[in-house]
């Protein structure tokens, strides 16, 4: 079985699909890691951000040292990374070979990477609710996250589309263990 686990940064993917996951034995996979790890890797090798072809050759390469995908700078340069059509091909492809028994979260998993997955979930929740759980996460000011979270939202509108079929869950207030609770559920029924 197939779990996708879609929407914005901060609405609670990789809490809820790291849970998910661990909960069935199913394998983890963070499609938004890969991207920042290609982000880190392009980077660190000064590749051209805007040569498609160049930066999906650099698909699978490891970073050559330890880094934090999260930090402001990688954020600040992976939506520009994964906007080109090569690089996109070729980790849904990589993705779609991870996709066995597995909880998949990212911003398109349920509409392009795996559209047929038995349960697809699209987690939204208000931009203010996103910025302080990633201001939380990186401790910098809500002001500044909430802004780049904006952009991000902006810049990404077309990846952050839900699937047709997708339960959306609005996670703005709610307890990650009702989440958690609500997505097993989902998987009962498309179990059943």
């Amino acid at each position: 079985m197939v779990v996708t686990i879609d929407g914005p940064a901060g609405a609670g993917k990789s809490t809820v699909a790291r849970a998910v996951a661990e909960r069935l034995g199913y394998r983890h996979v963070d499609t938004g890691e890969m991207y920042r790890e290609l982000t880190a890797v392009a980077l660190e090798r000064g590749a051209d951000l805007d040569d498609g072809a160049a930066l999906a050759a650099l698909v699978g390469v490891p970073p050559a040292g330890p880094v934090d995908l999260r930090s402001e700078r990688i954020s600040a340069n992976v939506s520009t990374v994964s906007r080109h059509d090569p690089v996109r091909d070729r980790m849904r492809r990589r993705q779609r070979e991870l996709a066995v028994d597995a909880v998949l979260e990212g911003r398109d998993t349920g509409t392009r990477v795996c559209p047929d997955a038995e349960v697809k979930v699209y987690l939204t929740a208000s931009v203010a609710e996103r910025a302080r759980r990633r201001a939380a996460e990186l401790d910098v000011p809500a002001a500044e996250v909430e802004r780049a979270i904006a952009e991000r939202d902006r810049r990404d509108a077309v990846q952050l589309a839900p699937a047709p079929d997708a339960h959306t869950v609005d996670t703005t207030g709610l307890d990650v263990e009702a989440v958690i609770d609500h997505v097993l559920e989902l998987v009962r029924e498309a179990q059943a």
